[in-house]
């Protein structure tokens, strides 16, 4: 597990390549089996691989203009009649879709949806408070969904290198007290 946690880096640009359905499938699994308050599991994922429909992603924040240069994007969603915990159940969702992509050699970033601002191209054009309502729309999401982030998936057009030994800083670990 420590080599997929070295190796893991925040990939931007990807290849054309597609990704196998077993690999993605491995991905999703792994989201899945990501552990959630009182078990309740209320995580949910949109895989979106339509190229019209990654490039409407790709615009919707400052932040996820690469999308669109995915092979797929997951959007992690959360149906809070089910659980409580939000953020915490997405983002450990999110973690594992960083480290299985890692583990299958692809890559992925997390793109911010909630409380984020929308992109250059859709700010003060759209009457929506903000981008996480317009992708539910879009997408067809029920409204008693938020929406986390998302993760665009793809084979990484270049090559990041891993952590180094040297980013483990033990100063910043504390025993019994700060």
């Amino acid at each position: 597990m420590i080599e997929a946690i070295i190796k893991r880096r925040s990939h931007r640009s990807f290849t054309d390549r597609k990704i196998e359905p077993e690999k993605l499938n491995e991905v999703l699994k792994a989201a899945m089996f990501a552990p959630t308050a009182k078990d309740r599991r209320p995580v949910e994922f949109i895989v979106v691989q339509d190229r019209d429909a990654l490039a409407r992603l790709s615009k919707m924040t400052p932040y996820s203009g690469f999308a669109k240069s995915a092979p797929a994007v997951v959007v992690i969603c959360y149906d809070t009649q089910k659980g409580r915990r939000f953020r915490e159940d997405c983002s450990i969702s999110a973690a594992h879709i960083y480290l299985e992509a890692t583990n299958q050699g692809l890559g992925t970033c997390f793109v911010q949806v909630a409380d984020a601002e929308f992109g250059p191209e859709l700010k003060g054009a759209v009457s929506l408070p903000g981008p996480e309502e317009l992708i539910k729309k879009d997408l067809g999401i029920p409204e008693r969904f938020r929406l986390q982030c998302m993760m665009p998936l793809g084979y990484p057009a270049r090559g990041l290198p891993p952590h180094d030994e040297c980013e483990f800083d033990r100063s910043r670990i504390h025993r019994e007290k700060f």
